[in-house]
């Protein structure tokens, strides 16, 4: 008996050390990808050790933590989903016997633990980190700054429990739920977790119908249109024709000083937007035929059934929530995975679903820098200073933890949710989840039936010549990826 209790100790040791070996390493490859995309948006800095440096360098790696949480959000539920059809498919194959329920939990737990870490702690610490100089009359250094730091977070931390706890006592105007909220672990942060949750829902509810419509745009930017009548000779031409005139005057305006300043900056402005409109003239003409006429309707067929599936998968569930009380998204109570599919066409529809929350997560990011509110956190290369970074990763670790609820809330999976995930107050709420799926069928169908109306009828007035009357287009319009305000036409 000795013995078999020794085993069962030495089995779960193992068990418990590789779980932790695993979420190591797929933290740090998170971890490495992030510190590259960080550093290659970064703003470069000089080589001085001095003490804006090292405030510079700490913010770095907790924005890269932070990026790496992000990803690991993004990365939980599809890992969740075919890790269960992989335990489904293989039961006993002794290959696969790390994956087990106690690790996809483990992930969970932590991810929901970092996520929270980051929002409240790492975050705000490295922005108050970059904003401070220290207190009056104090030393300056390092330390002063980490003084004022800790100082600005306890102010930060102490106006963030009032406002959750007087929001809570209006919204649960009883004594049990008062008396719960100095409960800081059990129920506080999950609570408080919870209305950023819904927050972050929120805010993908706006992102994602917007990004659903942009994809087609952006897409369009980086790949070559079919040429359909279009004369690029003729347009390379004309361009040529603006280059040259735009280089005489910026040659002639040299020549005068009180010209040199706002004059010579404008036209080199427009000369380099001339440049960028011959460039991608000239990639279109040098495109290869089935990379114009193939490659591009393929893709954007792609990106129309991709989104047309996602409304039909939503509009679906907004009937099984009307008929079916199960499907709602609530909390996994046990610990079965890989006991029973949640798919009703296995591994198939589960890699459908994966592909689906992956092309919702970047409609959502792309649908995020579209939007005018957040158009100054859009990263530039080489170019991002560290508190756009800061608002950057804070955006997306936003969005990336309420891809899983809002996967789960629009029906796009089954897959219930597990760890501290599944203890969000408002999921419970009937009327909240139906009206969640109405305004994204709704919205999303809006933003794409007034998409490719417009597009198409650019389509028809470029066929019928009438493009050039449209004379308010800008002259770098992304969405007509051509030369607009009539290109050739305009008056040098």
């Amino acid at each position: 008996m000795e013995e078999d209790d020794v085993t069962i100790r030495e089995q779960n040791f193992h068990s418990q050390v590789r779980e932790y070996i695993i979420c190591f390493l797929l933290f740090a490859v998170l971890y490495i990808v992030s510190y590259c995309i960080i550093t290659r948006y970064k703003r470069k800095s000089d080589d001085h050790e001095d003490e804006d440096a090292v405030v510079n360098r700490i913010s770095l790696y907790l924005c890269t933590f932070t990026l790496a949480v992000s990803g690991g959000a993004v990365f939980l539920l599809p890992f969740s989903i075919i890790s269960n059809e992989i335990l489904l498919s293989f039961p006993k194959n002794y290959y696969i016997q790390w994956l087990n329920g106690s690790l996809i939990h483990g992930l969970w737990n932590l991810v929901s633990l970092f996520s929270n870490l980051c929002l409240f702690v790492l975050m705000p610490f490295a922005y108050f980190f970059l904003e401070s100089e220290g207190f009056a009359g104090s030393k300056k250094g390092i330390r002063a700054r980490i003084l004022e730091t800790f100082v600005m977070l306890f102010l930060l931390a102490l106006l963030i429990l009032g406002i959750v706890w007087v929001a809570s006592a209006l919204i649960d105007n009883d004594a049990a739920s008062m008396e719960s909220l100095y409960d800081l672990w059990e129920f506080y942060l999950p609570y408080l977790y919870s209305c950023i949750s819904l927050m972050g829902g929120l805010l993908l509810l706006m992102c994602t119908p917007v990004g659903l419509s942009r994809m087609f745009t952006v897409m369009g930017q980086l790949l070559v249109k079919p040429t359909i009548l279009e004369d690029l000779d003729e347009q390379i031409y004309c361009i040529h024709l603006q280059e040259e005139a735009l280089q005489r005057r910026l040659n002639g305006s040299s020549s005068y000083t009180y010209t040199r300043g706002s004059v010579s900056h404008q036209l080199k402005k427009e000369l380099d937007n001339i440049r960028n409109q011959r460039n991608k003239l000239e990639r279109r003409k040098k495109a290869s035929g089935w990379e114009k006429n193939l490659l591009y309707p393929i893709v954007m067929l792609i990106l129309l059934a991709g989104t047309t599936i996602s409304v039909l998968m939503v509009v679906l569930n907004i009937l099984y929530l009307l008929v079916d009380e199960t499907a709602m998204p609530k909390g996994s109570t046990d610990r079965g995975i890989g006991n029973t599919s949640l798919s009703t066409f296995g591994v198939a529809q589960a890699v459908l679903e994966i592909i689906l929350m992956f092309y919702l997560m970047v409609s959502s990011v792309v649908g995020f820098y579209s939007l005018r509110v957040f158009e100054g956190l859009t990263p530039r290369k080489d170019d991002t200073t560290m508190t756009t970074i800061i608002g950057c990763c804070v955006s997306i670790l936003v969005l990336s933890s309420a891809l899983p609820v809002m996967s789960r809330t629009l029906g796009i999976t089954r897959f219930d949710l597990l760890g501290d995930f599944g203890r969000f107050n408002w999921l419970g709420n009937f009327y909240i989840v139906l009206s969640y799926n109405l305004l994204f069928a709704v919205v999303t169908t809006l933003c794409l039936v007034r998409k490719f109306t417009s597009a198409v009828r650019e389509e028809l007035l470029k066929a019928l010549g009438l493009d050039k009357l449209q004379l308010s287009n800008s002259p770098t319009d992304p969405e007509s990826g051509k030369l607009s305000a009539n290109g050739h036409q305009k008056t040098l």
